[in-house]
């Protein structure tokens, strides 16, 4: 995930340094250093925690005297809360974002939650940061971000799986995996692209827009969702998810 947003991030004004000791390729403009000595007398307006949760205790506490005096931590690692992450660099100001993958592309959703030391500033420049990978939305809490997670962090994946069944059917009326791909991508992306127009009308409404009384699609929402069993079902995909992600923190 870091690599996705590294990607947008270096559209900005930021001169950005990553340090990596894989080595890993990055985008022209940002300085790749594979030791941490490489940076010794350096200090930045912003570190950002782009590991593994469990790797935060042993990596990040070495780079406490790397942030400037003002500059704040920005952390997209899940399950490390803002506090545990404060403490570990001396009540270093830190606020939580919480991506999902289309963030790569520019169209993600990135949840915001501020720690107890960031200022409205911070708050101000970590959302324009995040901005840059699509949309944001901030919570006050990091409960309501294990929500957000639920919901938009895990959601490509729904998104994805849901993609995969509707080819799969539309295989299983004679199409090929090509055309089957091309017409269910097509379909929902057109149709979120409508949804999304300024002046769209509610969800229900485009639904009930292309349903037609006693016609095809009722039947097909019929079969689809007349029990309330898709509805059922996302809750308690969303209720599970959160359920995680609370265990993880």
């Amino acid at each position: 995930m870091g690599s996705a947003l590294l990607s947008q991030w270096v559209e900005g004004p930021e001169a950005i340094t990553v340090v990596d000791p894989a080595g890993s390729e990055v985008p022209d403009g940002v300085t790749l250093v594979t030791d941490r000595a490489a940076i010794a007398d350096q200090r930045f307006d912003l570190v950002i925690a782009a590991v593994k949760p469990q790797l935060i205790d042993d990596i990040l506490a070495d780079y406490t005297d790397h942030l400037a005096p003002g500059g704040y931590v920005l952390s997209i690692a899940a399950g490390y809360s803002a506090g545990r992450l404060s403490q570990l660099m001396g009540d270093a100001p830190v606020i939580r974002t919480m991506p999902n993958l289309p963030a790569a592309i520019g169209r993600g959703v990135s949840g915001i939650c501020p720690g107890l030391h960031a200022t409205s500033d911070h708050v101000a420049h970590a959302e324009a940061f995040m901005r840059r990978a699509g949309a944001t939305i901030t919570v006050d809490s990091e409960e309501k971000l294990d929500r957000v997670t639920a919901v938009a962090g895990s959601g490509p994946g729904y998104v994805f799986e849901i993609a995969r069944a509707y080819a799969e059917a539309a295989m299983a009326q004679g199409f090929d995996e090509d055309e089957a791909r091309d017409m269910v991508l097509g379909t929902i992306g057109g149709a979120i692209a409508m949804a999304s127009e300024p002046a769209a009308p509610s969800l229900e409404e485009l639904r009930n827009s292309v349903t037609s009384k006693g016609g095809t699609t009722a039947a097909g929402l019929n079969a689809l969702n007349g029990d309330g069993g898709l509805s059922t079902r996302l809750r308690d995909t969303l209720q599970a998810a959160y359920d995680r992600a609370v265990e993880l923190r």
